[in-house]
């Protein structure tokens, strides 16, 4: 053990500058035997550190290597296991308990020895030994009592000192003189013996043979003596009176100290008094504008805002503590709120008055403005009330309840004002139109029909008459009644089929349009201006805040969003604003959505003038102020106005699908289809240039769809007018319309009409053309059905039923006056199919022409073919042809 512990000194703690002091052979228990080293060392270096290093012994050589080191500061137990038998386990306690096993009792003992001492010397007794035998704690202890227990430590640690280099050096040198030196280390060490005896008595006889020089020495020591006695008597005498200078020197020191605390006091007390008077203290003027200001002169109303912020500013001033507990401060601050409450009494009293005397002044002037669609304008009511402006937001500041109570009567008077106001204004309006209606119909067509009544009126559309046409009836009202409908319609696109196209409904219209612009025009600065004054006159603009997205709901019942912008005023203010313009105005939407209704009534188109005027001025609101009234309120009527366009749009649809024809007269050009052109054009002119065009191109696709739908159920119920007929008149006029409104979302649509009119007119031609030369048609057919059985066309000839005797037979049957009378018969028939509205019978004629010629080319081809070399030729030539389509059409 004592190798390996010289080996593990040299070669793992000398290099760390370390001092090895016990080692114990040990491995873990419980666990396959792993054996290891526990070193308990010191470093050499102050200050002093104590560890347990493991060490364990490479596998690869025969070397050792630090594995782990524990501070010893940080194990806190030591447990022996058993303090009676012997037993080789113990545990270590540092931040987790480490159990050992040791290769012997012994080896236990002394590693558990040596970390007591180290523990007493360097920890003072800080770990806890458990289950240690007390003997083997005495043992470590020195028996000398003078000899503490740090002492006997150190010695005991001590034991052993390393040798530096110069002593390895100087025992080189003596062993190099002596020459068994190294052979016989016992006489060696005895001669050094002889000569440290020998160099002792030397140094003893030199001590001795100085004693003189020591008795002088002393002499010297003595006298050295005296004079130090003498100084000091000198010193203290000095000390006595540097005591006395010192003791009055506190004196003083006390005295100006005391001073100085006094003049400080003295100094904080002023600056507190002159903060008290400069802040607390209210001038004579001001208290008498307070007390007895005139509010109704501009310069008393001047003199009281500056009063009132004057003191306001005293009772506001920041007291610091205590100052609230002096008797001057209370008085002043009873005073100020007497002056407070009593200048707010006055105030609010006074503004009741205004507001109760400006309400009679105001409603006095209504007669004037009964007569015109005017309303009146409270611009002087508020240029007076905004002289009180700054007194109202004092107010608001310091008396909260009298500024709500005063906000209140405000609102309530002005409610009774604007009602009053905007009840007559509508009235007038509701007149105004009233007029309108008058003067074009006589009366308002707003009684519902039945019915029966409605099928006779549509049934007459189509009677005796003959014709149809777009300008020479009057204006027929066509009412489809149901029970969930508010309103009867007074207007469709049968109505404007049949629509006299006077000055007089296009007058009737363009003033319902003036009217309702005048009334937006008049509710529009009247609200703004009430809004602006509210917040002004109130003070309710403070604070400007981001505006949460209101939901609005749009005509189909969904919500959006308007786009978030910057708000003038705070949560709670813009929500008081909202409150009072709610309150002041709230029967504007009412009496907005009842001359809706009337115009509604009137005349079902009146909602698109309705439409344009209301989505402008909604947006011209909105820019202005999202969230204001205005915007709001409008646009809760813009979703009724849009509402009454989709139901017009879908009466005008229900009417187009309940149209019946008369089987008697031939169609002509459908009312419906009439309807949407004078429709359309009407919507075109006004919306050009309209925000909400989107609302009109949907309606737009609605109505066309429906149109066509429309157009080929009647032809197909058409019974007197061939069905290719009616598709062909009708879509032209439709493709002709559409051509010349160009509406960019009815392309697709026009393109629509174009192709079935084209379609349709090819089939009516095609059907009608077979009939004049029927048996000729039916002759080749049959040769055209034999070459396709695969007979060749030169071989035609010498089939029985189509030989050259057949084909000359068919052709005798029609010489060029048999024909000319075919065609003129056919004429005869397409003339009373088509109607004069379209002016289609000689595009219709000259296209026959066209088909005519083709078939006979394709005839004459045939018998060149089939028939070559017979000289069989048709009766007539195409010059032939030519002369009788010319000559017929200018028959007629």
């Amino acid at each position: 053990m004592t190798a390996i512990k010289h080996a593990l000194q040299r070669d793992i703690f000398t290099p760390n500058d370390e001092r090895l002091l016990s080692i114990v052979n040990v491995c873990k228990a419980g666990k396959k035997k792993k054996n290891c080293f526990l070193c308990a060392t010191v470093t050499t270096e102050r200050p002093v550190q104590v560890k347990v290093v493991k060490v364990k012994k490479s596998d690869k050589g025969d070397f050792y290597k630090r594995q782990m080191a524990w501070e010893l500061r940080d194990l806190t137990e030591v447990d022996a296991k058993d303090a009676t038998k012997e037993n080789p386990e113990f545990d270590l306690h540092f931040e987790k308990v480490y159990r050992w096993v040791a290769s012997s009792t012994a080896e236990k003992n002394s590693f558990i020895s040596c970390i007591w001492k180290l523990n007493q010397r360097y920890l003072r007794k800080k770990v806890e030994f458990v289950n240690v035998s007390p003997q083997l704690l005495e043992e470590s202890v020195p028996s000398g009592e003078s000899q503490s227990v740090a002492g006997g430590d150190e010695d005991a640690l001590d034991d052993y000192q390393e040798l530096n280099a110069r002593e390895e050096q100087d025992i080189e040198g003596m062993m190099e003189v002596c020459e068994y030196a190294i052979s016989n280390a016992e006489a060696f060490a005895e001669k050094l013996s002889r000569e440290l005896q020998v160099l002792d008595g030397a140094n003893i006889q030199s001590i001795m043979a100085s004693e003189k020089q020591v008795n002088i020495l002393m002499q010297l020591l003595d006298q050295a003596l005296s004079e130090v006695d003498n100084i000091e008597g000198k010193l203290l005498s000095y000390e006595e009176m540097l005591q006395s200078v010192k003791e009055q020197m506190d004196q003083i020191s006390q005295s100006n100290r005391l001073i100085q605390i006094s003049n400080t006091n003295n100094g904080k007390l002023l600056d507190e008094i002159q903060f008290l008077v400069n802040y607390m203290d209210l001038s004579k003027g001001h208290i008498k504008a307070l007390q007895e200001g005139d509010l109704s002169s501009p310069k008393g109303i001047e003199a009281c805002i500056n009063a009132s912020e004057a003191l306001s500013q005293c009772m506001n001033v920041a007291l610091k503590p205590g100052h609230d507990k002096l008797m001057a401060v209370k008085q002043q601050q009873h005073l100020f709120s007497e002056l407070r409450d009593a200048f707010a009494r006055r105030l609010t009293n006074h503004l009741n008055n205004v507001f109760v005397h400006q309400g009679h002044d105001q409603s006095s002037t209504l007669s004037q403005h009964t007569a015109e669609l005017t309303l009146p304008k409270h611009s002087p009511l508020h240029r007076d009330l905004l002289r009180y402006a700054k007194l109202m937001e004092w107010l608001k500041n310091t008396q909260r309840e009298k500024y709500e109570g005063l906000s209140r009567t405000y609102v309530d008077y002005m409610t009774r004002l604007y009602e009053r106001e905007i009840k007559d204004f509508f009235e007038v309006a509701k007149i105004k139109m009233a007029g309108t209606s008058k003067d074009g119909k006589g009366k308002f067509a707003t009684l519902p029909r039945k019915e029966s009544a409605l099928k006779q009126e549509t049934e007459s559309l189509h009677g005796s008459s003959g014709k149809l046409t777009g300008s020479t009836s009057s204006l027929n009202k066509l009412a489809v009644s149901s029970s969930n409908s508010r309103r009867s319609q007074s207007s469709s696109l049968l109505d404007m089929g049949n629509m006299s196209a006077s000055d007089l409904d296009v007058a009737d219209r363009t003033r319902f349009d003036k009217i309702f612009e005048q009334v937006l025009s008049e509710l529009e600065p009247l609200c703004l201006a009430e809004q602006d004054f509210i917040s002004k006159f109130f003070k309710l603009q403070q604070n400007p805040t981001l505006a949460q997205a209101e939901n609005v709901d749009d005509a189909d019942g969904t919500m959006h969003s308007r786009p978030t912008s910057e708000h003038r005023y705070s949560i709670s203010d813009k929500d008081m604003v909202r409150m009072m313009m709610n309150k002041i105005f709230q029967s504007i939407e009412t009496e907005l959505n009842s001359l809706i209704a009337l115009g509604d009534k009137i005349d079902s188109f009146n909602s698109l003038y309705m439409l344009v005027k209301m989505s402008h001025h909604v947006w011209t609101a909105e820019n202005v102020d999202p969230a204001s009234y205005l915007s709001t309120t409008l646009g809760n009527v813009l979703v009724t106005v849009k509402r009454n366009f989709d139901k017009c749009i879908s009466g005008q649809i229900r009417q187009m699908e309940e149209v019946k024809i008369s089987k008697k007269s031939k169609v002509g050009i459908l009312p419906f289809v009439t309807g949407f052109e004078e429709f359309a054009k009407l919507a075109e002119a006004i919306f050009r240039n309209a925000e909400r065009r989107g609302d009109l191109d949907k309606a737009y696709i609605k109505l066309i769809r429906a149109v066509f739908h429309n157009v080929e159920k009647v032809a197909n119920e058409s019974q007197k007018t061939p069905r290719d007929v009616v598709m062909m008149e009708n879509f032209h006029h439709i493709f002709s319309t559409l051509s010349s409104l160009k509406i960019s979302c009815l392309e697709a649509e026009r393109k629509e009409a174009k192709q079935k009119y084209t379609e349709h007119l090819q089939s009516y031609v095609i059907n009608s053309l077979g009939q004049p030369l029927e048996k000729l048609n039916h002759f080749f057919e049959g040769v055209e059905a034999r070459v396709a059985q695969g007979v060749r066309e030169e071989e035609v000839s010498y089939q029985l039923a189509f030989n050259k005797q057949e084909l000359r037979k068919v052709i005798k049957e029609y010489p060029g006056k048999e024909v000319k009378k075919g065609l003129d018969n056919l004429y005869r028939k397409v003339d009373k199919h088509l109607c004069e509205e379209e002016s289609l019978l000689q595009v219709v004629w000259h296209s026959m022409q066209d088909e005519f010629i083709r078939q006979y080319k394709h005839f004459e081809g045939l018998i060149n073919r089939c028939y070559p070399g017979s000289g069989i030729t048709m009766e007539f030539t195409i010059q032939d042809m030519l002369e009788y389509f010319s000559s017929i059409a200018q028959s007629h």
